[in-house]
């Protein structure tokens, strides 16, 4: 770490070059003698990446930043808060602590947290950086996680663990066995140091080969931000052999939309179906994420249009975990009968239909945008429609 970094001079210079052209700098080189190139280039691409991910860091000043690689891997602040929100006690350590996102919103909750990070640099700009974040309630140490529970007696009311996804030899991986580090082969190890175990996983992984893999699962929450899935976080607990609580939510600027089951209920749930009525829904992707398609209709009382098309229909609007959408009509789906409706721009959805969204807009021509929405879907009868709808919301008093 190169606290040369820190001077005012290179600050100034770092924050007047956040949008300039990468390439530009990199000829130019650095006007700094005491840091090269490469080094500030990193300041500025890392730093920029934080904008809108990590407003707190990006907004404060004397922060360094690690390569952009780790910005990159490191929670947001919007997933950080909610995973904080969760838990509280005395003590958590993180045994894969890299920027120290979630740990800095883990001390606002608990007492007292360890951050262990393998890589010596990145360890000294972390503890640099909750230094400078007041973060008083954090211990940084710099070596591997597990090794470091390995030679201690303490145990922690919760361990936290958001396992590497690149594999020395393997590449990117999917699977937790091919993580670092292997969770489930240590689990038993971990639950030696604690009662709970928070792990974050990617939002590929499969919940189904999660659940074969790893033993005492309580709950899993699927993050979706803005309606994109960042993340699975997985909550296990010493000696739990019950039910598995799916919580899906999707945070929004505006709402938390949230929509919770069991995950053994989802393949006795028994949906209701319908041609569509006056509303169409579609679930958000924390929902479509979790599979739970059947449980939806039956859970909220409304229909399901059919088998696999993963849309919702009902006569009265409800509070739907996900958009809404007023029916205008619906069409059988063949070029004469869209031809007629002259509809030249749209927003253009497919859910279990053969062609995609880019075939029908060349088929049909038509542009994208608009407020006109139309679902290309497969009705209960297996015939293959189009849905013209206009988006809509409940109101509130």
């Amino acid at each position: 770490m190169n606290k040369a970094i820190l001077n005012t001079s290179v600050q100034e210079f770092i924050n007047t070059h956040l949008n300039t052209n990468i390439t530009d700098l990199v000829l130019k080189g650095s006007p700094f003698n005491n840091l090269d190139t490469k080094e500030l280039i990193e300041q500025i691409e890392a730093k920029k990446r934080c904008k809108n991910k990590l407003p707190t860091w990006f907004h404060t000043e004397n922060i360094i930043y690690p390569n952009k690689l780790n910005i990159e891997q490191t929670s947001s602040e919007v997933t950080a808060k909610y995973k904080a929100e969760l838990i509280s006690g005395e003590s958590l350590i993180d045994i894969t602590g890299g920027f120290g996102v979630d740990d800095y919103y883990f001390s606002k909750h608990v007492n007292h947290v360890t951050h262990c990070e393998i890589n010596d640099t990145l360890s000294k700009i972390v503890s640099h950086n909750f230094n400078i974040l007041k973060a008083n309630h954090i211990k940084t140490v710099t070596g591997d996680g597990l090794a470091y529970l390995k030679s201690s007696q303490n145990t922690y009311d919760w361990i936290y663990i958001d396992p590497s996804r690149r594999h020395h030899t393997k590449g990117k991986v999917f699977f937790l066995n091919d993580c670092l580090p292997n969770v489930p082969k240590h689990l038993n190890f971990l639950f030696n140091h604690t009662n709970q175990i928070i792990i974050k996983t990617s939002p590929l992984l499969d919940l189904s080969v999660g659940v074969s893999e790893l033993n005492h699962i309580k709950s899993i929450h699927i993050i979706a931000v803005n309606n994109e899935v960042k993340e699975l976080l997985w909550f296990l607990e010493k000696e739990y052999n019950q039910g598995i609580s799916i919580k899906t939510i999707n945070l929004t600027n505006t709402k938390h939309e949230l929509f919770n089951f069991k995950w053994q209920d989802e393949s006795s749930a028994q949906p209701s179906y319908s041609k569509p009525l006056n509303y169409i829904y579609e679930p958000n992707s924390s929902i479509l994420k979790s599979g739970a398609f059947k449980l939806v209709s039956q859970k909220l009382n409304i229909f399901k249009l059919q088998q696999h098309a993963h849309l919702y229909t009902s006569n009265s609007l409800i509070n739907f975990p996900g958009r809404c959408f007023k029916i205008r009509y619906t069409l059988p789906y063949n070029k004469k009968a869209l031809k007629k409706e002259n509809i030249t721009k749209a927003n253009i959805t497919t859910r279990n239909f053969p062609e995609s969204v880019q075939q029908i807009r060349k088929k049909f021509n038509i542009k994208d945008g608009g407020e006109l929405y139309l679902f290309f879907t497969t009705n209960i009868n297996d015939e293959r429609i189009v849905v013209i709808c206009e988006k809509t919301e409940i109101t509130k008093h």
